[in-house]
């Protein structure tokens, strides 16, 4: 029996019994210092008493044993057993990495994850501001929390905010307050997102997405630790650490003159880039058992991803990377329907926006405007479905070749649906 050691690292148990020291000697070196490896504690047959209070102390309780057939399985919060075939490691050493992530914490498997989280982990002690960059879906938002997470701020509050989802003309008010009366239906005074984050993190997503004269209202907070909320006469300092992230490149947006370089320069002290899903292969499989657990944690439900439904996961392209990956999982978990394990069979990827190289067809005839204002629209229609076929449906890059924001071609879209030119659910 591995006793759990509740006072040492994970790796360090009171007798000698190996049955697991292969699994644990493969995977808990690799693991991050305070912030996975001290949370963890492995044993064989733990007490259910012992594991509750191992999960009281904040830490993770991980059960571990063998098994013909594998499975995952959260038994309480905090409390995780893990069977596993000691024939098929890889998989074993997978469920192991998603299970001591319990608690909200990254999951990551591939070195260049890893490599990630600890230059993450040495940005998070300092205060400067940290700049996120990478596609859609990459796990932005999770970086954010982790490095807020291990700084001094960790007490504080973490505040995110999307940039793209916030109407235009309420941006200012939402981000820096507004006092009573300071326009039409501010009946009451706003403290706003900066002060809601003070002594804290702010995550500003989709960055790139502010207007220019809210970036210069920006980059005043940042330098002077200060904001003036509508209607105010008289700044008010607030004490918050920002981190930005975007899914653009930001140095070419400050070239078509769509961002302030100043601002770029005042973000970008420490830039960390996430590459894509399929870019870092290592991960798939704990993230998707770290999926399974938590979308499949009753009995009854599958506790297990066989090796050919991995090795499925692992070959795809995964061009709505970790969003999609969790699509992918939650369907399987339904498909499965009672069985033990998830297969190839359960596992039905997402289908693209169109598929590369079909062409879009409005359903209405472009050429059927007849009006100057109808030809221009009809022009304005033509050349967004051309872009969005040459993109693949990617609305983030077809906004860019067209040089307009999201929001702008959301509302396009809008506007092309209302006008029939465009079918309901088409180029979505």
């Amino acid at each position: 029996m591995i006793t759990p050691a509740s006072t040492t690292p994970a790796s360090t148990f009171a007798h000698g019994d190996t049955d697991h020291a292969t699994l644990i000697g493969m995977t808990v070196p690799l693991m991050g210092g305070r912030w996975q490896r001290d949370r963890i504690v492995l044993g064989a047959r733990i007490p259910p008493a012992m594991a509750a209070g191992i999960a009281r102390s904040g830490n993770v309780a991980i059960d571990l044993a063998h098994a013909a057939t594998p499975a995952l399985r959260l038994t309480a919060p905090a409390r995780v057993a893990l069977a596993y075939d000691p024939h098929s490691l890889p998989d074993a050493r997978a469920a192991l990495i998603a299970a001591s992530a319990q608690g909200g914490w990254p999951i990551a498997g591939d070195p260049q994850s890893l490599a990630l989280l600890t230059l993450a982990e040495r940005i998070a002690a300092s205060e400067i501001p940290v700049l996120l960059e990478g596609p859609t879906g990459t796990g932005k938002e999770v970086f954010a929390q982790f490095i807020h997470r291990l700084s001094a701020r960790e007490n504080g509050p973490f505040v995110a905010v999307n940039c793209a989802a916030m109407p235009e003309a309420m941006l200012e008010a939402l981000l820096f307050g507004h006092k009573k009366g300071a326009f039409t239906g501010a009946a009451e005074t706003g403290e706003g997102l900066f002060r809601a984050a003070d002594k804290g993190t702010l995550l500003l997503d989709e960055i790139g997405e502010l207007p220019l004269a809210l970036q210069a209202k920006l980059l005043r907070a940042l330098q002077e630790g200060e904001i003036l909320p509508l209607g105010a006469t008289r700044p008010i300092t607030v004490d918050v650490r920002v981190v930005a992230a975007t899914n653009r490149h930001l140095a070419a947006e400050v070239e078509a003159g769509r961002f302030r370089e100043d601002l770029l320069y005042r973000l970008n002290v420490f830039p960390l880039r996430l590459p894509a899903l399929r870019d870092r292969p290592g991960d798939i499989a704990a993230l998707a058992f770290g999926m399974l657990l938590r979308h499949a944690p009753a009995p009854g439900q599958p506790g297990w991803i066989n090796r050919a439904a991995l090795a499925l996961l692992e070959s795809h392209p995964w061009p709505g990377n970790v969003r999609e990956l969790e699509n992918v999982i939650r369907r399987a978990i339904l498909l499965a329907d009672g069985a033990a394990m998830i297969g190839t069979d359960h596992i039905v990827f997402d289908t693209a926006v169109r598929p590369v190289g079909a062409a879009i067809t409005p359903a209405i005839p472009l050429d059927s405007a007849r009006s100057l204002s109808d030809v221009a629209f009809a022009s304005e229609a033509r050349a967004i479905l051309e872009s969005l076929a040459n993109h693949c449906g990617n609305r983030a890059a077809t906004a860019r070749s067209l040089g307009i924001s999201e929001r702008t071609l959301r509302y396009r879209l809008a506007s092309m649906r209302g006008a029939g030119m465009l079918a309901v659910g088409g180029a979505a």
